[in-house]
């Protein structure tokens, strides 16, 4: 199946969303930050980025879902600068020091790179932290088109989007895959300074249901089309992981693909904010893998460490 984003390209469709989405960067709205500075003149809110994407690195990614890295991997691209900006982040520095971490890059070279993680045979381009730099992917599009761009795109964001802004994604991103964090207001604002986060990530993921649907795989494995969710269990954070499976079963679709992920470690300054300043037990995993199936969800993402050493074996091996 062609991605959809061919023949919005196609129909001129693609150049409005383009265009309105640029719109914004002179008194930018994206996000639930609504910081409203002009990034067209170089201004900077809570992303810390201006009028250019800041890329960090870019390269086949084997350690995603399955569905995602398939043997030749998820071709990720990774954004500097976040709009939420946890204190927890496993890349803090990425996130919060744009401007000491990567390079700023041209829309037109942003979609080479696209094209050119499509070359080396990845399945999908995979946009990590994306939601503060959406107008700079949707610019890089066309010239990725022109060059040969014709393979899924991954929305790979934290759930802290705007339904405003995902509108303008409808019909060009093929899959969704938001990390649901927090159910509560007190959480949220502890660690990310944003109260809002709860209903905001909550109709951000109805938004992105509405558009692509339940995850799609194909006979070889890989994720075609739709929705994977992601829900980063925290340190004494059971009662949460309970309310957002159940929220995804009951609101979104009890088909959902969900990985409930067990890797949070202390990175930032997790170390000063107790309970987060140890890493999960296991035991706090296993519990959220049996709230995930009370609730009803029985696509749950299987981290299967031979498959990943094996695919990583056969590409290093070609």
């Amino acid at each position: 199946m062609n991605p959809s984003y061919l023949h919005l390209h196609q129909t001129g469709l693609l150049q409005e969303r383009i265009d309105a989405a640029i719109s914004i960067l002179s008194c930018c709205t994206l996000c639930p930050r609504q910081c409203q500075v002009d990034r067209t003149a170089e201004e900077t809110g809570i992303c810390k980025i201006g009028s250019q994407a800041v890329v960090a690195s870019s390269g086949p990614h084997f350690g995603e879902e399955s569905p995602l890295a398939g043997t030749n991997g998820s071709g990720t691209i990774f954004f500097c600068g976040c709009n939420l900006g946890c204190l927890f982040c496993q890349n803090y520095e990425i996130s919060h020091y744009p401007e000491d971490e990567g390079v700023k890059i041209t829309n037109e070279q942003l979609g080479g790179l696209m094209f050119d993680l499509q070359r080396q045979g990845c399945h999908n381009i995979n946009f990590v932290t994306p939601s503060h730099v959406v107008p700079q992917i949707l610019a890089a599009l066309p010239a990725a088109i022109d060059y040969g761009l014709n393979i899924p795109l991954v929305y790979n964001s934290s759930g802290y989007d705007t339904v405003e802004t995902l509108e303008l994604l409808d019909g060009i991103i093929d899959i969704y895959m938001p990390d649901f964090k927090f159910w509560k207001e007190t959480s949220s604002n502890e660690y990310c300074d944003a109260p809002d986060y709860p209903e905001t990530a909550r109709n951000a993921t109805q938004e992105m249901f509405r558009q692509v649907g339940d995850l799609v795989i194909e006979e070889t494995g890989l994720a075609e089309r739709g929705m994977l969710f992601r829900h980063l269990v925290m340190p004494d954070g059971l009662d949460e992981s309970k309310e957002i499976l159940s929220f995804i079963a009951s609101q979104i679709s009890a088909n959902s693909y969900v990985n409930v992920m067990d890797q949070y470690r202390p990175c930032g300054k997790a170390h000063d904010h107790p309970p987060i300043h140890r890493a999960l037990s296991g035991a706090e995993h296993q519990a959220a893998l049996q709230a995930a199936k009370e609730a009803g969800l029985e696509r749950l993402d299987s981290r299967d460490l031979k498959s990943l050493l094996k695919r990583l074996y056969l590409k290093n091996d070609l």
